[in-house]
């Protein structure tokens, strides 16, 4: 048989199998996320759900390998994706090879450790770059969960991608029904998370990452309606529903940066569905077309409004009320900016922020608590690793750009849409991460890779003739 006829009868073979059921590492992927779901919405390192995280990763990892999955085999479009990360573990691992006393003591921030020994009259010893290691340690093992769902989502075929993409929906759906009977009133202790028991957070330990989550959500309802045309009329009840619930959790949940994302993701999940929706309507009489985002504007108005009057809309009253958390945040920034700079060109080692803030932390901002984090990851990661935690900021965020910016030009069909609706997601985590710290979560961690790997695949998909035009 010719090599033409071979590879062309592949190309139909596979194509074929993308039409059958999902092979089983899809449904290790899914099993993995919903663990994840359960124990991973925590980033303290003594909650009791990271060990849970952090099994299953590698669990999950070792059944992938019995399938058949090699890691050497790597796609090439995710190969940029699979660098990142792969330089992101190793910048932590050495940060704790121990120094000797004259290179530790060269770095910036380090003399108070050397005057220490001095003053206790015994000799230098050798210490690691990272001032905190057993943070450093824990901010290199949290990173077993994105490395586990990178190199298992990588070897998914077109379909189970586009498969996985409804269970996040469905799971982000079972977090919002979590929130909704915290909103209902009934408090919700989560063994395996450190969480403020009446504050509606779902199955996360804070707030904010809870409403990013929601806010994904927001954004991936709409995608997944239009992504199959025999059932739009279905889904697109389904999906607006959904997207009613999620934006009122986003209001219940006092988290203001939710109301930032949930609206971004509301915005851009219109432009992304404008086209798939206006060619369903031509069968319909041209008012109904008219009609349709004026009467979906006021539902929404409506429901808010309901809200308010309710008394549960607590995050425009946040909004409106500057409370003591965002004030804090405020008077906290100028220190932490002044540490990041004591700090350079080294920093003071991944994770570390808690104890080093500690050092620093001035008179007038001691209180009961403790700031764990810097509140703006951007920052913290600065911090942290110094001149090469940015080197690492800027690749990962010019590789977001340019994935998108290709994504975004491409032709439109079915596999360019859910790119580009990975693209949105990293988009709403960086904005969620200069309030908070979302992506120190093993389930965002794991979503981060899986929108990745979305807007990766997406110059594969734009040539794919299999998949439909929108």
């Amino acid at each position: 048989m010719p090599a033409s006829s071979r590879r062309v009868g592949g190309t139909s073979q596979r194509r074929s199998g993308q039409n059958q059921s999902p092979r089983p590492i899809l449904y290790l992927l899914v099993i993995l996320l919903i663990v994840l779901l359960v124990a991973g919405g925590a980033s303290r390192a003594d909650a009791a759900g990271q060990a849970i995280a952090r099994g299953a990763a590698m669990a999950a990892l070792a059944v992938a390998l019995l399938f058949g999955v090699r890691p050497i085999a790597f796609p090439a479009p995710l190969r940029p994706i699979f660098f990142l990360l792969l330089v992101t573990i190793m910048l932590p691992l050495i940060q704790l090879i121990p120094l000797p006393p004259a290179g530790w003591q060269s770095l910036s921030g380090r003399e108070i450790f050397a005057a220490a020994a001095d003053l206790s009259g015994q000799p230098q010893p050798w210490r690691p770059w990272s001032i905190a290691p057993d943070a450093t340690l824990n901010a290199a093992a949290s990173l077993l969960v994105p490395l586990a769902m990178l190199l298992i989502a990588s070897q998914l075929a077109a379909s189970d991608r586009g498969r996985l993409l409804e269970w996040l929906l469905g799971l982000i759906a079972l977090s919002a029904l979590v929130g909704l009977i915290q909103l209902s009133g009934n408090g919700f202790d989560h063994p395996l998370l450190k969480n403020v028991k009446w504050e509606v957070s779902g199955l996360f330990a804070n707030r904010n990452h809870f409403a990013l989550f929601i806010a994904m959500g927001v954004l991936i309802a709409p995608v997944w309606a239009v992504l199959d045309e025999r059932r739009l009329r279905i889904r697109g009840v389904v999906a607006f529903a959904l997207v009613a619930l999620f934006l009122l959790i986003l209001i219940a949940s006092g988290s203001r940066s939710g109301l930032v994302t949930g609206g971004i993701a509301l915005a851009v999940a219109l432009i992304l569905v404008r086209r798939p929706i206006l060619v369903a309507l031509r069968k319909y009489p041209r008012w109904i077309t008219w009609m349709l985002l004026p009467t979906t504007v006021l539902l929404i108005g409506v429901l808010v409004s309901a809200s308010i009057e309710a008394d549960r809309a607590v995050s425009i009253r946040r909004v409106l009320d500057l409370d003591a958390t965002g004030e804090l945040r405020q008077r906290t920034l100028p220190t932490v900016l002044s540490m990041t700079k004591d700090y350079l060109p080294f920093g003071t080692g991944m994770g570390s922020f808690d104890p080093i803030f500690r050092m620093h932390e001035p008179f007038d901002l001691l209180k009961p608590t403790y700031f764990n984090h810097a509140h703006n990851d951007f920052v913290e990661i600065v911090l942290d690793g110094g001149l090469f935690g940015l080197a690492l900021l800027i690749a990962g965020i010019g590789w977001w750009a340019w994935a998108s910016l290709r994504a975004w030009r491409a032709p439109p069909n079915s596999g360019v849409l859910v790119a580009r609706t990975g693209s949105v997601i990293l988009l709403l985590v960086m904005i969620a991460s200069a309030f908070d710290y979302p992506a120190r979560t093993p389930l965002i961690m794991a979503v981060i890779v899986l929108a990745a790997i979305w807007l990766g695949w997406g110059d594969e998909r734009r040539g794919d003739a299999s998949l439909p035009r929108l």
